[in-house]
């Protein structure tokens, strides 16, 4: 094309690697953290833990709990949200 090419401005580059950095997986990242994840689940499945709170847990509850609903937070009662959305 014979039309001048506009270089990203800052602020349009760093839009487009937050964007990018938020749909990334974890292993690309953070490998670091990565592999310590996978180091304790390994750890979990070869033991068992006594403790209630540090059980195994089944794969759809890391989903929910990693799902976009943590992304919400409420107070108050149903039809009485101190914040709007909820």
């Amino acid at each position: 094309s014979s039309l001048p090419h506009k270089a990203l401005s800052d602020e349009d580059t760093a839009r487009a690697n937050w964007i990018k950095q938020l749909n990334a997986p974890l292993e690309e990242i953070d490998p670091e953290i990565a592999d310590i994840i996978e180091l304790e689940k390994a750890r979990q499945w070869k033991g068992l833990e006594l403790i209630p709170s540090e059980n195994f847990t089944s794969v759809s509850v890391m989903q929910a709990v990693g799902s976009v609903m943590t992304n919400k937070y409420s107070e108050g009662y149903p039809g009485a949200r101190y914040y709007g959305g909820n």
